[in-house]
């Protein structure tokens, strides 16, 4: 078990000087917190060894800064992939339809919500649903059956196909 009283001290003397170096290194409140938390964190779990060090305060700082810097590469390596490939492709927002049938959906019991999700878009055959649900193969396709039926006059559209293994 490390030397808590002994761990609290040394962090509480030199969390300042620390987190004002890493700052100043990278230019970023946050990422210099993020990289002072983290170094803090190894040498908690190392406290046994580092307290025996003439300076621990110095293996903390050598620890937050190789953090610091490994960060900064990584964003820098990251914003030359963006150069080369391009940014990604957007995702469009959901249509009207998607949102239609999100809220149509909600308006469901659960069961028959689960249902359907689960044979729909997930693409479980009844068998599947009705094992994952725990309820009959019958009960599901009255559930599926149901949830379509529903659906349907919800959203003012033709009964939806029934299911293929049904």
């Amino acid at each position: 078990m490390p030397d808590v009283d002994g761990f609290d001290e040394f962090y509480l003397g030199s969390r300042q000087r620390l987190l004002g170096f890493v700052f100043v290194l990278t230019g970023n409140l946050a990422e210099a917190q993020d990289a002072v938390q983290e170094a803090y964190i190894r040498a908690w779990q190392r406290w046994a060894t580092v307290r025996g060090y003439d300076d621990p305060e110095a293996w903390v700082r050598v620890v937050a800064s190789r953090i610091a810097v490994s960060r900064w590469r990584s964003l820098r390596s990251r914003a030359r992939a963006y150069l080369r490939h391009g940014a990604q492709e957007s995702i469009p927002a959901p249509g009207t339809e998607t949102v239609e049938v999100v809220a149509a959906l909600r308006q469901l019991p659960e069961e028959q919500r689960v249902a359907i999700a689960l044979y729909y878009l997930v693409g479980m055959p009844v068998a599947e649903v009705a094992r994952e649900t725990e309820a009959p193969v019958g009960t599901v396709k009255a559930r599926l059956s149901r949830g379509r039926a529903a659906l349907a006059e919800l959203l003012a559209v033709v009964d939806l196909e029934e299911p293929a293994d049904a």
